[in-house]
C-alpha cells in the first residue's frame, strides 16, 4: 500500500490526549465537546494527507467534489467519538442514548455456549460494544488490538479501563499466537472482537467492490473463522450526533466450514459479502468513516488492477453461491 495507515504519525501528542481526558473527566462532556472545534481546525490546517484522503473519500461516497466544511465535519465526527471513548470506556453509559438493533441475533449465537467472533470496522465507534457489559455482565469480551499503533491513545484508554487492557489480544503477535489466543478465548465462551476492514502491508488480501471501485480487504479474519469454525456476527456502532449512537448486530455466519479445495473462492465470496454490508452502513452514516488514508490505493501507479480483480471476485462469489 502506497499510503498505509501504519505509516501515518499518531494524531496528537501524548500530553494533548491526556489533557483532553482530564478536561473531559473533570469538566464534563459539554466542555470537552467545546474543545472539539479548535482540535478540528488544528487537524484541518496541519494534517494535509488526512485532509486529502477525507476529501477523496467524501467525493466518492457523495458522487461529487466534497466541500471543505464537509471535510471539517468528517474530522469533527471522528474527534467526537474519540472524546466519547473517555466516557464509554469509563462505564458512563447513562450519558448516551444507544439504540441497539439485532441484539437477539447476537444472543442466539452466545446461547449456544461457544465463542463468537464479532467483526467490526473503522466505521463509527466500536466502543459502543460497551453496552454489552450492561446487558450481559457474565460474558467476557476479548478485543484483538495492535498495541504498537497509536501507543499514546492506547495507553490512555487502557488507563481508563484496566479490565479492557487485561482482555486485549495483541494483534502485533505472530499469526499462530493470535489464532491460539482467539481459540482459547472462544473455548471459554468469550466474544472476540476484531476490526476487519483495515489492511496491514504484510497481510494477505483479496479485492472486493466497495463504493464504486475495488478495495483490498484482509483474508486472515475469515481464515481464522473458518479454521476455528466459529460463528461470525457483524457489529456497527454508528455515531448519530449529540449523545446518540446506533449499535447494530447482524449474524453473518452460523459457523464457517470451508472445504480446502473451495477455500480460496469461498473467502473471496465472504469478503465481497462483507464489503457490501460495510458499504451499506457507510452510506447510511458517511461521516463515520474513520480510515483517514488511501483506502482504495488510488495513489498507486498499479491501482487499476483492483477494479479488474474486484470483477473477478464477484464472478467467484456467484460461482460459490451456485455450488455450495
Amino acid at each position: 500500500m502506497s499510503a498505509s495507515w501504519k505509516q501515518r504519525p499518531e494524531g496528537g501528542s501524548r500530553l494533548a490526549l491526556w489533557l483532553i481526558r482530564g478536561i473531559a473527566r473533570h469538566g464534563g462532556r459539554g466542555i470537552g465537546r467545546l474543545l472539539l472545534y479548535p482540535i478540528t481546525l488544528y487537524f484541518l490546517a496541519t494534517r494535509a494527507p488526512e485532509r486529502r484522503d477525507s476529501r477523496e473519500y467524501l467525493g466518492r461516497v457523495f458522487g461529487r467534489p466534497a466541500k471543505l466544511r464537509e471535510v471539517a465535519r468528517h474530522i469533527h465526527t471522528f474527534a467526537a467519538t474519540i472524546l466519547d471513548r473517555v466516557f464509554l470506556l469509563g462505564g458512563q453509559l447513562e450519558r448516551f442514548r444507544i439504540e441497539v438493533q439485532g441484539l437477539d441475533q447476537l444472543r442466539a449465537q452466545m446461547d449456544k455456549g461457544r465463542g463468537v467472533l464479532v467483526f467490526g470496522s473503522h466505521l463509527g465507534s466500536f466502543d459502543a460494544l460497551r453496552v454489552l457489559a450492561a446487558e450481559r455482565p457474565d460474558v467476557q469480551v476479548k478485543v484483538v488490538l495492535d498495541k504498537a499503533h497509536n501507543p499514546a491513545l492506547t495507553d490512555m484508554l487502557c488507563a481508563l479501563n484496566p479490565q479492557l487492557a487485561a482482555n486485549i489480544i495483541d494483534a502485533g503477535m505472530d499469526s499462530t499466537s493470535i489464532v491460539m489466543a482467539i481459540k482459547q478465548a472462544a473455548d471459554e465462551g468469550a466474544l472476540v472482537a476484531l476490526l476487519v476492514d483495515r489492511l496491514r502491508p504484510e497481510d494477505p488480501a483479496l479485492p472486493a467492490p466497495f463504493i464504486g471501485q475495488g478495495a483490498m480487504f484482509p483474508t486472515s479474519p475469515w481464515l481464522i473463522a473458518a479454521v476455528l469454525k466459529l460463528p461470525v456476527v457483524l457489529a456497527f456502532g454508528l455515531y448519530r450526533g449529540g449523545n446518540r449512537y446506533q449499535l447494530t448486530f447482524e449474524t453473518f455466519s452460523e459457523g464457517l466450514d470451508l472445504p480446502r479445495r473451495q477455500r480460496a473462492p469461498a473467502v473471496a465470496a465472504l469478503i465481497c459479502d462483507y464489503a457490501a454490508r460495510l458499504e451499506h452502513y457507510t452510506r447510511s452514516a458517511p461521516y463515520n468513516w474513520f480510515n483517514f488514508y488511501d483506502f482504495w490505493n488510488t495513489h498507486h501507479a498499479d491501482a487499476s488492477y483492483l477494479a479488474v480483480d474486484a470483477d473477478t471476485a464477484v464472478q467467484r462469489r456467484t460461482a460459490v453461491r451456485r455450488t455450495v
